[in-house]
């Protein structure tokens, strides 16, 4: 299937549009997956929620990577 650059460029804009209003749904991934401990994410306020500071290597800025949420895997 072929697909003009024009074509391309609106349909991105139309996912754009949708994603910021909140239209798009996101399946849920299988429960085996979400009862892993390597899956979860702790309680943890991310640098970015303080100074902006990365909590791992504060002289740099969080990037929300998560890796300070998780339990390191």
């Amino acid at each position: 299937m072929q697909i003009s650059d024009d074509e391309l460029r609106s349909l991105v804009r139309d996912a754009i549009a949708r994603a910021s209003r909140g239209d798009v749904t996101v399946d849920r991934a299988p429960a085996a997956f979400h009862a892993h401990a390597s899956h979860s994410t702790l309680p943890l306020a991310r640098g970015s929620d303080g100074d902006g500071a990365c909590l791992i290597e504060p002289a740099v800025r969080c990037n929300h990577c998560g890796y300070c949420l998780s339990l390191g895997h």
